[in-house]
């Protein structure tokens, strides 16, 4: 493994910390985007971590390079503070980084939090499909932007252009009388703007969606995900009415389930203890989903590591609704759709693209035999 900082403490906390982790070793280290260029070319680490911000040349810009030229899975170190450091963060993931962490989970003031946040996001890095991350990596150099979510970060791709069909924007007002409950993880934020762009104006659904994400980070993946659809894509709040036409993304550190309420099914928000080991989980959605809405609830897994969604999509396949996993093939990460297949069985398994006729279908085949 590669550690890229420009803070020596940083590089020192984080090579005691691989070194303690069973099967990871650390075989250099770079302080900047240069440094790491080279480091990767004559030392080629199985994964490397990478400093989102540094001067010079900067963690994004780096990112393209190794992604380009040298494709393995990347951590990004975040000091994301701002609505500016967060969208770097994101756009280090569209750009095929396979996860993050946070550079104040590194501080002194909570030592603790960094072995497991990092243990986590490594494992999965091991874990990851190099295929998958290097596509993504291609498409973005392949696709030109068209604007809509700012301007491109200098010297780098821009984002790929994932263009709502021609069409009317999805009715939003009705309580939705039915659901479909998405679970992600490692590789998601790609994978759900793939979800997202395949939601059509007649799709007349609400969208729930559980991201493994801290807090500070959803709703800018929020906006950034509604610059693909026609439906409203929204950071939930607790009480709202869950309403057709619209996706809803899970606050990250916040479990986010539905109860019955007056005018309609809402949205309820806890920072309970963590299922699985992370907040938002999945599980407690899609149950919470499969009580309400039964027949007219699809659950869907996507990319990930853990078994997260698996129980949940087992409980909606109970009630009488739809199931749909992501194939092994396009996930960044195998893990939670392959737990949810064995667990669950799937009526679709089916790319991210591929999620939202799916769901349509299933729903559909539902209205038709009720």
């Amino acid at each position: 493994m590669l550690i890229v900082d420009d803070s020596a403490l940083i590089r020192a906390v984080l090579r005691d910390v691989v070194l303690g982790i069973d099967g990871f070793e650390v075989v250099g280290t770079a302080a900047d985007g240069n440094e790491a260029i080279a480091a990767v070319r004559s030392l080629r680490p199985d994964i490397v971590t990478l400093d989102v911000e540094m001067p010079g040349l900067d963690g994004l810009a780096t990112l393209e390079v190794i992604m380009r030229d040298f494709p393995r899975p990347v951590v990004m170190l975040s000091g994301a503070d701002t609505d500016g450091g967060v969208d770097l963060t994101l756009r280090a993931l569209e750009l095929g980084a396979v996860d993050f962490v946070r550079k104040a989970d590194v501080s002194e003031r909570d030592p603790g939090k960094i072995p497991i946040r990092l243990r986590t996001a490594l494992l999965a890095a091991a874990a990851t499909n190099v295929g998958v991350v290097s596509r993504a990596s291609t498409q973005q150099r392949a696709v030109v932007y068209d604007g809509a979510g700012g301007a491109a970060h200098p010297g780098i791709a821009a984002p790929v252009q994932r263009s709502p069909a021609p069409g009317a924007r999805a009715p939003v007002g009705l309580p939705a009388r039915s659901v479909v409950v998405v679970a992600a993880s490692t590789g998601g934020p790609r994978a759900l703007g793939d979800v997202v762009a395949g939601l059509a104006a007649d799709h007349d659904f609400a969208m729930l969606m559980a991201q493994h994400m801290p807090s500070g980070f959803t709703a800018r993946l929020a906006r950034r995900l509604s610059k693909f659809t026609r439906f409203a894509v929204t950071e939930a709040t607790d009480g709202e009415i869950v309403r057709q036409g619209t996706v809803y993304l899970a606050p990250g550190g916040q479990h986010m389930r539905v109860a019955a309420g007056s005018g309609g099914t809402r949205i309820v928000l806890d920072d309970g203890p963590t299922v699985w080991g992370v907040r938002p989980a999945a599980d407690p959605l899609f149950v919470s989903a499969a009580q309400l809405y039964g027949e007219a609830c699809v659950g869907v897994v996507l990319t990930g590591m853990g078994r997260d969604g698996a129980l949940g999509l087992s409980a909606v396949r109970e009630a009488g609704g739809g199931a749909v996993v992501q194939d092994e093939a396009s996930s960044a990460v195998y893990g939670m759709p392959r737990e949810a297949f064995a667990i669950a069985g799937a009526d679709r398994t089916v790319t991210p693209a591929g999620v939202a006729g799916a769901a349509h279908e299933l729903l559909a085949r539902h209205r038709v035999l009720k």
